[in-house]
């Protein structure tokens, strides 16, 4: 939780001090020794200060708390006492209380995650037709006026488009295979 601190404070473009002075006039009042401390994980963060913090930083305490630093290695398990394949998405549910950690909602959760990024890749498949269509209507003028910015539009739908949508093929790749292994917990 202290990287998610430094790194919300930082994009909300606060100091450690202008963070203490904000929450010492909220009522809540954290010396900036002390979020310093906080930060560099010398310190535990309570829950009355998570929510504070939270507040100012204008985000919520589940974020701060599933918060996973872009940098860290790929950690065992996200947290102690909960079932250590559980991911962050999947934890960042469960922190809002959209799922449980039970077998059954796991397998649940992730076939409802599952339906979600297949029409997440039906829809991309079907704007990439589309630029592709697009593009065919164009013919002789997209090969000779490959500098023009309807024919750059379209390359760059369409370089977008295969991103997005190899994208979410890899994340229904990973879905699939998670909900695999979890069916094969189940059994």
């Amino acid at each position: 939780m202290s990287d998610a601190i430094t790194h919300y404070r930082q994009l909300r473009e606060l100091t450690i001090d202008e963070l203490a002075y904000v929450l010492l006039m909220l009522g809540h009042p954290i010396s900036a020794d002390v979020l310093g401390e906080m930060e560099r994980c010398a310190l535990p963060v309570t829950v009355d200060d998570l929510v504070a913090i939270a507040y100012v930083l204008d985000t919520t305490p589940v974020v701060l708390l599933s918060h996973i630093p872009i940098d860290m290695p790929e950690p065992e398990a996200l947290a102690t006492g909960i079932p250590s394949d559980v991911d962050q998405a999947e934890l960042r549910a469960w922190l809002e209380g959209k799922t449980t950690l039970d077998r059954q909602s796991r397998v649940s959760w992730w076939k409802e995650r599952l339906a979600r990024l297949r029409v997440r890749a039906a829809h991309h498949e079907e704007q990439l037709q589309g630029a592709y269509a697009e593009l065919r209507e164009l013919g002789d003028l997209a090969v000779q006026e490959v500098d023009a910015p309807p024919v750059q539009g379209l390359q760059w739908r369409i370089q977008d488009g295969e991103h997005a949508l190899n994208q979410v093929e890899i994340a229904l790749a990973l879905t699939e295979h998670r909900l695999d292994s979890l069916r094969g917990d189940v059994c």
